[in-house]
Parts: C-alpha cells; sequence; structure tokens
C-alpha cells in the first residue's frame, strides 16, 4: 500500500484545514457562538488496523456519520464520534429550543447536519485546491456499539486504505475529539496522491 512522504502530508494537512476553516466558520453561524476546528493530524492506515484504540475512542457507543464522494477517484467519508460527545454537539447545536429529554429526538438530523458541513467542507477545499470535481451523497446517520460500527465500516467499505484524520472540535470552550475517516481503494488512493504531487509541484 502506498505510503504518504512529508511533502504530501504537508500538503493534505494543509487542504483540510483549509476546510476545516470553513467548516468551523458555517458552525459558528448556526450555534451562535464561536466553534474552532484543530489542524488535522493525519494517518493512513490499513483498514485491517483500525480499531477502537487506534482511534482513542474510549466509549462502548460510536455515532457515524457516513457519505460518499466520486469524481477522479471515489471515497466513503465519515465522521466519528462517540455517543456521548455526540449528544453534547446535538445540544449546542439546537441551544435552548430543545430541552435535554428530547434531545435523542434530533439526534439523527442535527449529526447528518453537522456530518455534512464539515466532510462537504474538507472535500470541497480539496475539490478547490486541486483543481477537482468531486459528487456527494446525502449523508447517513448511525449510532451502536463501538466494535461493531467500527467493523461495520470497514465490511461495507471493503477498501483496503483508511486515510485518518483526528480533529478537536470546541464549542464554547468544550472540547469534543472526533475522526474523519476517509476509505479509498489503491486505485483511488494512487490517484488522490497523483492529484497532490502536481499541486505540490505547482507550488
Amino acid at each position: 500500500m502506498n505510503s504518504l512522504s512529508e511533502l504530501q502530508l504537508d500538503a493534505l494537512t494543509e487542504i483540510f484545514n483549509i476546510g476545516a476553516g470553513r467548516a468551523a466558520s458555517s458552525l459558528s453561524e448556526i450555534v451562535g457562538d464561536e466553534v474552532k476546528l484543530s489542524v488535522p493530524r493525519i494517518q493512513l492506515y490499513q483498514s485491517t488496523e483500525i480499531n477502537a484504540e487506534i482511534l482513542s475512542l474510549n466509549s462502548p457507543r460510536l455515532g457515524a456519520v457516513k457519505q460518499n464522494f466520486s469524481g477522479p477517484f471515489t471515497a466513503d467519508a465519515m465522521l466519528l464520534f462517540t455517543e456521548e460527545r455526540a449528544m453534547e454537539i446535538v445540544h449546542d447545536m439546537m441551544g435552548s429550543q430543545v430541552s435535554v429529554e428530547d434531545l435523542a429526538e434530533f439526534e439523527q438530523e442535527a449529526m447528518c447536519e453537522l456530518g455534512n458541513i464539515i466532510l462537504n467542507a474538507c472535500l470541497s477545499s480539496m475539490a478547490d485546491i486541486l483543481k477537482l470535481t468531486l459528487n456527494s451523497s446525502l449523508p447517513v446517520y448511525s449510532v451502536g456499539e463501538t466494535d461493531a460500527v467500527l467493523r461495520q465500516i470497514i465490511a461495507d467499505a471493503n477498501q483496503p486504505a483508511m486515510l485518518v484524520l483526528h480533529i478537536d472540535l470546541a464549542i464554547e470552550k468544550r472540547l469534543s475529539q472526533g475522526y474523519l475517516v476517509f476509505l479509498l481503494s489503491s486505485s483511488s488512493l494512487r490517484e488522490l496522491l497523483t492529484h497532490i504531487d502536481r499541486f505540490i509541484s505547482s507550488i
């Protein structure tokens, strides 16, 4: 499987950091408070290596927003949060409009919106910078036992490469940790890295 050179890693980090900035701006408007997303920390794994321990998801249950992106390469993109963090984010997004007791009713809608904003911001920044056209499916949210959700993600994608971005999301100084996961076939990963190399050589 392809590995990332230092230059490729730096380029991807910068691309996704621009996307995180766009997402933070959009989320700030929704919640009415400053939202900060950290500079993503990127690692490339084989899908068989992925488990809760590697992702530091120390929680029995996990929420996952999934979208498919297609263009010169295809990728299944997911935003992962522990369930308790997901509910905190839903509370921040819904504000005083919704009581704590009613939060679960809005969990799917709010998390799909959050995933759509963050995933599309990251992929649109990639498309803009690399001069690509990428199309996306509607987001789908699921929640379940952490190990079962991770196993299902890997089984559904059936792809060998996983590009994992660790992000910190802060709303009103409350910090949540999440992961953006991009599952790519070997050919899609090669295609992505070809575009990254072309971008690096043009700088």
